[in-house]
């Protein structure tokens, strides 16, 4: 078969969705699927075999595209639908991989160019625009609502990667047999191309940290939603109790880094704590074996952080607010669940650190939980069940005249290197 994905965002950038286009990208290949995989012009350079990577162009000149909505990111989105168009006339594709909101130019064009639509839906978009504070018109959030239910409903397969986000999708689709719950996971990293291996997005060093404190670890986006304030007034309270921690907070842009550099600071918390910007994922699984305790305090939302499946592998005790988000895949059986205040947080990483048989007792419960539910076998199995699916449709009789394309028009030979092209031609 032969595919084009369609991915919104920077790509490579170490953020959820990214990891997860990656992820579904390679073990697809892998199958022996060609891909045409569309993307923005921003992100590092991933080895893919069998992969075809084409960029629109970066804009670098605007400004780096942020995680959440944007008018940027808008800006962005026009771009790669018309990408998608140009490679669409040029090719003959089995099956589109509509991530995000993708799927809202892709699904018009289904009829047209006869591809079968897998709609992989991270989140819920008009969620988002809430979320990320990026609207408060009910015009607009109704607007995405309906082009959310029409994608649903109009995708041959939908991948969703929480419970939370797959009860949306099955109660719209017409067939909740073409439903699919693939639950993120950090499956092997990424291979980043040899010029990129070693630069983070922001240039951030590897922190210098004490070796001989207890090390609590955050690893991961700045945003609001993360509760990256409530977590240092937690440690603030940690350290009246516990004056020997030391916390490491990675992961943010620099302006980010900067803001919560000032709100530690006003908890004292200088020489106890250090905040950095994000770093290659060598560095931050280094530092995962060093912790002690590692922490997720998220303080809203519904969708399951890809860093958890990961923190349910490493080893090392987690501590997670209680809240929908995290709720959905940990129990009190494998982390440490807490309320998300910064009291719950403060008494969550004391036991963490402190009671050496819960400690033991949830790491073996998060270990044999990731090993049964999100190990590489158990992804690849319900990834295999999607491209069969579409297999089946794609095998169905088409109308005489595809767009432009006779019927017998056969796909183009596997592409077998990672390519970046600047446009597809037309």
């Amino acid at each position: 078969m032969r595919a084009l994905v369609i991915a919104p965002q920077p790509f490579f950038s170490a953020r959820g969705t990214p990891f997860s286009v990656y992820y579904r990208t390679l073990l697809m290949a892998e199958s022996g699927v060609s891909i045409d995989l569309l993307t923005y012009g921003q992100g590092q350079e991933v080895e893919l075999p069998g992969v075809r990577v084409i960029r629109t162009p970066s804009l670098s000149w605007l400004g780096t595209v942020r995680v959440g909505p944007s008018a940027l990111k808008a800006v962005h989105d026009v771009l790669i639908a018309v990408w998608a168009l140009a490679l669409l006339l040029r090719n003959r594709y089995d099956f589109v991989h509509a991530h995000e909101e993708s799927v809202f130019f892709a699904r018009p064009l289904k009829p047209l160019f006869q591809f079968q639509l897998i709609y992989d839906m991270h989140s819920s978009l008009p969620q988002q625009l809430e979320n990320f504070q990026y609207t408060s018109s009910k015009l607009l959030i109704r607007l995405f609502e309906r082009l959310e239910m029409a994608s649903i409903a109009g995708a041959d397969a939908v991948i969703t990667i929480c419970p939370e986000l797959a009860q949306i999708a099955v109660e719209r689709m017409p067939d909740p047999t073409r439903h699919f719950l693939i639950e993120n996971s950090v499956l092997d990293e990424v291979r980043l191309k040899q010029r990129s291996q070693s630069v983070p997005e922001n240039g951030a060093a590897e922190p210098d940290v004490p070796g001989d404190r207890p090390l609590i670890l955050y690893a991961g986006s700045f945003e609001p939603y993360q509760g990256l304030d409530l977590l240092l007034a937690a440690f603030a309270q940690l350290r009246t109790r516990r004056p020997d921690v030391f916390l490491v907070m990675m992961g943010g842009l620099p302006a980010q880094v900067q803001r919560l550099n000032a709100v530690a600071a006003e908890h004292g918390l200088e020489g106890h704590c250090v905040v950095t910007g994000r770093v290659p994922q060598q560095v931050a699984r280094r530092f995962v074996q060093r912790a002690k305790t590692q922490v997720s305090p998220r303080d809203r939302g519904s969708n399951t952080p890809l860093k958890v499946y990961e923190q349910l592998a490493s080893g090392i005790p987690l501590v997670a607010t209680r809240i929908r988000s995290h709720t959905q895949v940990l129990t009190d059986e494998v982390c440490f669940l807490v309320e998300p205040t910064a009291d719950g947080l403060a008494q969550g990483m004391l036991d963490s650190l402190e009671d050496e048989g819960r400690r033991r007792r949830v790491v073996a419960a998060a270990l044999a939980l990731y090993h049964d539910k999100y190990s590489r076998t158990a992804y690849e199995r319900s990834l295999r069940s999607v491209l069969a699916l579409v297999e089946r449709g794609s095998r169905a009789p088409r109308s005489r005249l595809a767009f432009g394309y006779p019927a017998s028009t056969a796909p183009a030979s596997p592409v077998t290197r990672s390519e970046s092209v600047a446009a597809p031609s037309r």
